[in-house]
């Protein structure tokens, strides 16, 4: 793990490979570990970074004030400051929101934009009752222990047909959330609505989903093609939310298409 300061945040986070730049950013509850497969199996042809966001895995906890903004340039000064040249940025599920965030208010940063199992936020996407479900649920869940939650989530991230080995590695990874540090970022990017952003978007962007993705539906996933012009939708069978874990050679072989093809 490689450490940077941001306005007195530390963050930390990981970096394999050599080759243009692709930064990874994780979900709730998780973690830069949940990209293990990625940073093994796609640094043979790029410099592959994946971030503990404020609040998740070795990084400092932001102030409970943080908003979505101050997570939109903490992820500007993080590539300002780690990350050579123009990078490619995916985010999976919350990540993907942190990703549109930096495209809002810092869009020459972005060479591409990989949204994966994404939302234009949740308040973008989701009914507003589902929305405040959500919000009431995980601000319950962070006064608990992760072992009376955490494997309320999995069936809603996996297919009942993912290796359980993964989906056991997977919860482990959830299970040393910082409850300060969640309850940070879901104040900052709960009640997100990026819906503004996506026409804005001028870069090639893609959007890549399992089809049995039952928390941003594909439904989500052809809303936000239709708004974000000349988005490129790609779907994964028979496969969830965290279709990075469960499928990761189909994911890889994704990402690098796209990357490849936007290359030539």
């Amino acid at each position: 793990m490689e450490t940077v300061e941001l306005a007195g945040l530390r963050i930390r986070y990981q970096r394999a490979g050599q080759g243009p730049p692709l930064v990874l950013l994780h979900g709730a509850y998780e973690d830069s570990r949940i990209w293990r497969r990625q940073l093994d199996a796609l640094s043979d042809e790029f410099t592959v970074f994946a971030w503990d966001a404020p609040g998740c895995g070795g990084s400092d906890d932001p102030p409970p004030d943080f908003t979505g903004k101050d997570l939109g340039d903490a992820l500007a000064g993080f590539l300002r400051e780690a990350v050579p040249g123009r990078p490619h940025v995916l985010g999976l599920s919350m990540g993907s929101g942190i990703a549109l965030e930096l495209y809002r208010t810092h869009p020459s940063v972005p060479a591409s934009l990989l949204l994966v199992s994404a939302y234009a936020g949740w308040a973008g996407s989701l009914p507003p009752e589902e929305v405040g479900r959500r919000y009431a649920q995980v601000l319950a869940e962070l006064e608990k222990p992760p072992e009376q939650f955490i494997p309320l989530w999995l069936p809603t991230l996996f297919t009942d047909r993912a290796d359980p080995a993964v989906v056991q590695e997977v919860s482990a990874i959830m299970a040393d959330f910082h409850p300060s540090g969640m309850r940070a970022l879901l104040n900052a990017n709960a009640h997100a609505d990026y819906r503004d952003v996506l026409p804005t978007i001028e870069v090639p962007t893609l959007l890549l989903y399992g089809t049995e993705d039952v928390r941003s539906p594909l439904s989500v996933a052809r809303e936000m093609n239709q708004r974000i012009p000349g988005s490129t939708l790609v779907t994964i069978p028979d496969v969830g939310h965290m279709a990075a874990v469960e499928a990761p050679d189909a994911f890889n072989r994704e990402v690098r298409n796209f990357l490849h093809g936007i290359a030539g």
